[in-house]
């Protein structure tokens, strides 16, 4: 297949070319290299523009294209920077996603594997969550998602574009033979700021939100999934469109999760160093558990995660950080 991937510079832009390289799939990169890196694009050729220029669409299409299959990976995804600058996410994430659509339908192209989040279901009344909860978002990140989701439903039935959306929980890890990995400015997930830490390379010390909930150890426990699982699903939903018609959504994520304090101390074990923390108060809109229930996509897409201990997903981190590349 020829496949164009939109946002490929970026962290799971960036693993999701290389598996198409693997699988001898011809990639075709999109990004406008605002939190991408130009030496993550080691698969592909690079086309620098942005999804919020209509001109660049058409130019990517005409001179590129045809494309068998398009990912949409390109999105502003900071919960809080979505909470004070909201104008942005729902100008990037909604208005950049329609000019995609657009420039799709007036091409002929058909398929779209679209990257969705965990966060369209806000704060849920269940630990384990399936497709079947209500999509309640608390922030604008959330709900930018959302908007896209059912405008995908739309253009489905109006233009035939086929979709699937991929909600991931928490991604993580990187690639097992350490030539990409994960690297955001700022960085705000948690395995890389203990890595970070570790490596001496944060300004502040590893902070802990929260010991008071309701859980074993009191901080949050959230469901981590490998970077490599999430690209793998990507390839499946990719492979889905081309024997289904209509729009689709399947959760990601292992099945369980894991407390903030197992994910340092798993750490500890991972890198052979004591490490430090302080606990700071809980974060507003923080759920206790946040646990995917993935049943869904391993019906229908066939898909397994590959990476299920929290130990094996911090070796393949770790095993990058040492040696960053880029």
């Amino acid at each position: 297949m020829k496949v164009l991937v939109l946002g490929g510079a970026g962290y799971i832009g960036s693993h999701m070319c290389k598996m198409l390289a693997q699988h001898n799939h011809d990639i075709v990169v999109f990004d406008n290299l605002s939190t991408g890196h130009k030496e993550a694009v080691k698969w592909g050729r690079l086309i620098v523009g942005d999804v919020l220029n209509k001109a660049d669409l058409v130019t990517l299409f005409s001179q590129h294209g045809p494309f068998d299959l398009v990912m949409h990976f390109c999105a502003k995804s900071l919960v809080g920077e979505s909470v004070q600058h909201p104008e942005i996410y729902y100008s990037n994430n909604v208005t950049g996603t329609l000019n995609l659509l657009h420039a799709m339908v007036e091409t002929g192209h058909d398929k779209l594997v679209f990257s969705s989040t965990a966060a369209v279901f806000g704060i849920p009344s269940v630990d384990l969550i399936d497709e079947s909860q209500p999509r309640l978002p608390i922030n604008p990140y959330g709900q930018s998602k959302k908007m896209v989701e059912d405008i995908l439903k739309d253009f489905y039935h109006a233009y035939g574009l086929k979709s699937v959306c991929l909600r991931y929980f928490n991604a993580c890890g990187a690639d097992p033979e350490g030539e990409i990995g994960e690297r955001h400015e700022p960085e705000t997930h948690l395995i890389p700021n203990i890595l970070k830490s570790v490596l001496g390379e944060s300004e502040h010390r590893l902070k802990v939100f929260g010991d008071d909930y309701h859980t074993d150890d009191g901080t949050c426990i959230r469901d981590y999934i490998h970077i490599n699982d999430l690209a793998a699903a990507h390839l499946l939903a990719g492979e889905y469109l081309h024997n289904h018609d209509g729009v689709f959504a399947f959760n990601l994520g292992n099945g369980k999760g894991f407390s903030v304090l197992e994910v340092i101390n798993a750490a500890i074990e991972v890198v052979g160093k004591t490490i430090s923390y302080d606990i700071e108060e809980r974060r507003d809109g923080d759920p206790a558990i946040l646990v995917a229930d993935a049943t869904q996509a391993n019906k229908q897409l066939h898909w397994q995660p590959q990476y299920t201990t929290i130990n094996d997903i911090i070796v393949s981190a770790w095993r990058w950080h040492k040696n960053e590349k880029f």
